[in-house]
């Protein structure tokens, strides 16, 4: 049964009726008094309560009946209803113990997507959903928001005071904790709520077309441009844009977006007309932008101009319990989605949930409670089934070597052109190295059919400024020591004398050495060398060795 206190009497008739045709048994109210007789008297599975009984707009009555029916029936949900809410109330009642947060007048898809979810997080047998659970149209719902952990209730209360002020807001913290819930509160809360929203994700779009994206451009301004277009900021004028990813706009687009931030103006690409707009900037970044300034990737004045008020994001592992109210929000959406009963964790899996890091934040989250509530069978999830679909974290934690190596970052694609051609580079110089020991080595074996000399491959030895080149060693005979007595056996020695020749000497050496050793018949001598006899005779003119 849901309990329905209200004092307007078309308002408990109006859900009343939609939420019979829904399947759902109710009971209506018009009053506290009334209401705090049925909730002792009964046990209803869900209360929609009005926040206001009086004149009053303040929403101090329905705070105070909360924290009554909390007293009595302290597991069953509330959601708040009101047509005078604001973030301020809104902070107010989840504080208090409400689930959610509803204005009027309401969206009734919405409205009964709220009730099924609560039901489904109350009751503990398996629920089928009772009404289409489709996309929401666009007005705001506070359940996109749940958790009551003092870090994201600190977080609502900055948005309450700061939503209704034109001030620019930077939106930090880790990626998949869903900065991007959080831009729609400020718009939907701010004067502005009723012009353009507008969300824009700077690192999905190319570094030559964004600012044709955010600013607009002139027929014709660039190949492809076969008309005009407007813009984000012509078309957010008078709203609010929300860019998404800042940290990835290049620097000439940081440059245009601190002029708008500035002075409202910008200019279409491909125009010469300054154009004005008055459009309220909402970013966010994972992104260190302390660390992006000092290396040169994010302009430091327009830092300062974003972040007129900081928020700071807490990762889910700061959120204590809220890791199960997540949890069992997303079983219950994907119960419906997939029509299936909806998962449950036993006390050691809700222990596994709580003590897991949760790298990715709420979007992993997410993702494995779609995961298992897809593939098991079994809806009473254990600690060893969880774990199984829980990553494995890295326990290795080696210690960093200081001075190794340093990380590249890139400015531009030109600079990662360079790298890759200095690389290049390098491997022909190791390439040329081979090939020069490949030579050294051939002129060796050449060398051995004669009797003049030995060519003896080296190893290659190269300095900064000395080209690496194979060494030919000639021997030569040294004079026989006489021995001082005759039971002394010394014999005679060889004296090396080491000489670096070019490439050009090699080849020569090795040419001269064939013609010896077919006494001059250029045939068999450009045979042994692998060459024609014209490239031989090419070489022996070169080389003046007729």
């Amino acid at each position: 049964m849901i309990l329905i206190i209200d004092d307007d009497s078309s308002i408990r008739s109006s859900l009343t009726f939609m939420l019979k045709r829904a399947g759902y048994e109710t009971e209506a109210v018009p009053g506290p008094k009334e209401a705090i007789e049925v909730v002792r008297s009964t046990e209803p599975e869900l209360i929609l309560m009005d926040m206001n009984f009086s004149l009053s707009t303040s929403g101090e009555e329905g705070l105070t009946l909360l924290r009554q029916v909390r007293i009595f029936r302290p597991e069953v949900p509330v959601i708040l209803m009101t047509a005078w809410g604001s973030i301020q109330l809104a902070v107010q009642g989840m504080q208090a113990g409400a689930f959610d947060f509803i204005t009027k007048p309401w969206v009734n898809s919405a409205f009964l997507k709220s009730v099924e979810t609560a039901l489904a997080l109350n009751r503990k047998e398996d629920i089928a959903p009772a009404s289409n659970r489709g996309e929401m149209d666009g007005k705001f719902r506070f359940d996109k928001i749940i958790g009551r952990s003092p870090a994201l209730l600190g977080v609502l209360n900055t948005i309450g005071r700061i939503a209704k002020t034109n001030a620019s807001v930077l939106i930090t913290g880790e990626s998949g904790v869903g900065k991007e819930s959080f831009p729609q509160i400020i718009h939907q809360y701010s004067r502005r709520k009723h012009g353009q929203y507008i969300a824009v994700n700077c690192g999905a779009i190319p570094e030559g077309t964004i600012d044709s994206e955010l600013f607009g451009h002139e027929k014709g301004a660039f190949t492809g441009a076969i008309g005009e277009r407007k813009g984000y900021f012509g078309e957010a004028d008078g709203g609010t844009i929300f860019l998404d990813e800042v940290g990835e706009l290049p620097l000439p687009t940081q440059a245009r977006l601190l002029r708008v931030l500035e002075s409202g103006e910008f200019i279409k690409v491909g125009s010469s007309k300054v154009q004005k707009t008055d459009v309220r900037i909402v970013a966010a970044t994972n992104v260190n932008l302390t660390q992006a300034i000092a290396e040169g990737r994010f302009r430091e004045d327009l830092y300062y101009r974003l972040n007129t008020v900081p928020i700071q994001i807490p990762p889910l592992r700061e959120r204590g319990d809220d890791v199960l109210l997540l949890f069992r929000k997303f079983a219950a959406d994907f119960a419906a989605k997939y029509r299936m009963p909806a998962i449950q964790l036993t006390e050691d899996a809700k222990k596994e949930l709580l003590a897991y890091p949760w790298p990715g934040n709420v979007r992993q989250l997410k993702n494995i409670t779609e995961q298992i509530s897809i593939i098991e069978t079994n809806r009473e999830i254990t600690a060893a089934i969880l774990q199984t679909y829980l990553p494995a974290q890295n326990v290795q934690r080696l210690p960093a070597l200081l001075g190794t190596r340093e990380s590249k970052s890139f400015e531009s694609e030109r600079e990662i052109l360079y790298s890759v051609l200095f690389d290049m580079r390098q491997e022909v110089a190791e390439l040329r190295k081979m090939v020069h020991n490949m030579m050294a080595e051939r002129a060796g074996q050449v060398a051995q059919m004669g009797q003049v000399g030995q060519v003896v491959a080296t190893p290659v030895v190269t300095t900064a400024n000395q080209p690496s080149v194979p060494a030919i060693i000639h021997p030569m005979q040294q004079a026989t020591v006489c021995p001082k007595d005759d039971d002394d056996d010394i014999q005679d020695t060889e004296e090396y004398v080491e000489e670096n020749l070019a490439l050009d000497e090699v080849e020569k050496e090795m040419i001269r050495k064939a013609l010896e050793k077919h006494h001059g018949k250029r045939k068999g001598a450009a045979r042994d060398l692998k060459i024609s006899e014209r490239t031989l005779y090419r070489k022996i003119k070169e080389y003046e060795l007729d």
